[in-house]
C-alpha cells in the first residue's frame, strides 16, 4: 500500500463536515475534487473546488465508479442522510454505495476514508446506526486500504441539523427548553476530524481500524447546551423549562411528516432516538494511535463567534412560527374571500366593474391565495412561494392603486398592511436558504 496520497475525491463536500474537510485538505497541499448532486449548490459553496456531480443513489455497482476513481489516490466519504424519506436513501448511500465504492477500489488501489459516527453497531435502535454499521462492515471486509472514522458531535463554526438545534434552544430568551439533559454527549471540534483524516491519508494511523473521534469525558446534554449558550453571547437562562420526555414522540412523527414535504428538520424521530441513547465513544485505539481530541470547552474557545451567529441562531427559532403565520394568513385570506364572495365582489362593483366578472376576479385571486399559503409548505417549492407572494402582493397593490385608490386612506388600512406581508415572504426567502 501507497502512503502519502495525495489526489483526493470527496464524497459529499459541500455538507457541513465534507466542505470544511475539502478546505483543510486543499489547504495542505491536496488535490482535492468534491462529489455532490447539486451543481448549484457545489460551485456555491466551494466555488474553487473541481467537482463531480452525481447522485450516490445511483452508485451501486462497481462500474459505477470506474470514470470517479480515475484520476484519485484515495475516497473521503462525508455523505450521509439521518433517515429514509423524500431524497433520502438510508440502504443505498451507507451501505450499497459504499459496498461498490469498496470493491471498485481495492481494483484501483485506491484508499477509503469512512466518516461515519459515534454509536454505530448492526443492532442499534435506528436504521441510521444499522445501515451506517453495514457500510461500515462492507469497507472492512473489503481488500482496499480502509479508515473508519467515528465522530462524535461535530462542533464547528457553522452549524447544521443538531449543531443548529443546539444553537437554537440555546438562543431561547429568558427560559431554557429542556429534554433529555441527562443525555451523555461526547464531542469532537471539525478541526480534530479534519487533522485525523489527514493522518489516515498519510499513513500515520493503522489501516483497517475503526477510531472514535470524541472527548474524553462524556458531559449532559444540559451542559453542551450552556456552554452554546455562553459561547454565543447569550444571558444565562433564569430558569428551566422542562419539556416531557413523553411528548418526544409526538414531536418526531409531526418533523417526520414535514421529512415527507421536503423539510430535514433536527426534531425527526431518528434524531431524538439517536439523542435519546446517547452519543458516546470510546476515544482509546485514537489515543493510542497518538491522536488527541480537545474538550467541548476548548473547541468552543477556538471557534471565533460574531453577530452573524447570534442572529442565525435568533433567526432559525423565528423561521417556522413566520412560514406557519404567512402560510395561514394566505390560505385564511383566500377563504375569507370565497365565504364573502359578494361582499368582496362589491367593492369592485362599486368601482364599477359588472357583477360576474368581479366575482371571478375574487374567486381567482382566493384561489391563488390558498394556492400559495399551501405550496410554502413544500420545501423545494417554498422560496418559489415567497416570491409569488411578493408578487401577488405587488399586484394587488398597483390594481387598488388604480381601481380603488381610496383604500389607501381607509381608517383600517387595507393596502397599508400588504406591505409588512411583503417584507416578511422577503425575510423568509432569504432564511430558507439551505447551507
Amino acid at each position: 500500500m501507497r502512503h502519502g496520497r495525495r489526489r483526493v475525491l470527496v464524497l459529499g463536500a459541500y455538507g457541513l463536515i465534507g466542505a470544511h474537510i475539502a478546505r483543510h485538505l486543499s489547504a495542505a497541499g491536496y488535490q482535492v475534487t468534491g462529489l455532490g448532486r447539486n451543481r448549484a449548490t457545489a460551485q456555491r459553496i466551494l466555488p474553487d473546488l473541481a467537482w463531480q456531480i452525481a447522485d450516490l443513489r445511483d452508485l451501486t455497482a462497481p462500474s459505477d465508479w470506474a470514470d470517479l476513481l480515475e484520476d484519485s489516490d484515495a475516497v473521503v466519504n462525508c455523505a450521509g442522510a439521518l433517515q429514509d424519506g423524500g431524497e433520502d436513501d438510508l440502504s443505498a448511500v451507507h451501505h450499497r454505495m459504499l459496498a461498490a465504492l469498496s470493491e471498485a477500489a481495492a481494483r484501483h488501489d485506491v484508499a477509503i476514508v469512512q466518516i461515519s459516527a459515534a454509536g454505530v453497531c448492526p443492532d442499534a435502535s435506528t436504521a441510521f446506526f444499522r445501515s451506517k454499521a453495514a457500510g461500515d462492515a462492507a469497507l472492512l471486509a473489503s481488500a482496499a486500504p480502509v479508515w473508519i472514522l467515528r465522530p462524535g458531535l461535530v462542533i464547528a463554526q457553522q452549524a447544521y441539523g443538531g449543531t443548529m438545534l443546539l444553537r437554537m434552544l440555546a438562543a431561547v430568551p429568558f427560559v431554557q427548553p429542556m429534554t433529555l439533559g441527562k443525555t451523555p454527549v461526547q464531542s469532537v471540534g471539525i478541526d480534530d476530524l479534519a487533522r485525523a483524516v489527514e493522518a489516515a491519508l498519510a499513513g500515520e494511523l493503522p489501516e483497517g481500524e475503526v477510531f472514535d473521534l470524541v472527548e474524553d469525558t462524556p458531559r449532559p446534554l444540559r451542559e453542551v447546551i450552556a456552554a452554546h449558550r455562553n459561547w454565543l453571547g447569550f444571558r444565562p437562562a433564569r430558569m428551566s423549562l422542562p419539556v416531557p420526555a413523553f411528548l418526544l414522540p409526538l414531536v418526531g412523527r409531526c418533523a417526520d411528516g414535514l421529512g415527507r414535504l421536503g423539510w430535514r428538520s433536527p426534531l425527526r424521530s431518528t434524531a431524538l432516538e439517536v439523542l435519546k441513547d446517547g452519543i458516546t465513544g470510546d476515544p482509546a485505539a485514537f489515543q493510542a494511535a497518538g491522536g488527541t481530541v480537545a474538550s467541548l470547552p476548548a473547541v468552543l474557545a477556538s471557534i471565533p463567534v460574531g453577530a452573524e451567529h447570534r442572529m442565525q441562531a435568533r433567526l432559525s427559532l423565528l423561521m417556522p412560527v413566520l412560514l406557519v403565520g404567512l402560510s395561514l394568513f394566505w390560505i385564511v385570506s383566500g377563504v375569507m374571500g370565497v365565504v364573502s364572495l359578494t361582499a368582496a365582489a362589491q367593492v369592485l362593483t362599486e368601482a364599477g366593474w359588472a357583477l360576474w366578472p368581479a366575482k371571478l376576479s375574487v374567486l381567482f385571486w382566493a384561489v391563488v391565495d390558498v394556492a400559495l399559503g399551501m405550496v410554502l409548505w413544500l420545501r423545494r417549492w417554498a422560496g418559489l412561494a415567497c416570491w409569488g407572494m411578493i408578487s401577488v402582493s405587488v399586484i394587488y397593490l398597483l390594481s387598488a392603486s388604480f381601481v380603488t385608490p381610496e383604500l389607501w386612506v381607509d381608517p383600517l388600512g387595507p393596502l397599508v398592511k400588504v406591505i409588512p406581508v411583503i417584507l416578511a415572504a422577503l425575510t423568509l426567502r432569504v432564511m430558507l436558504e439551505s447551507r
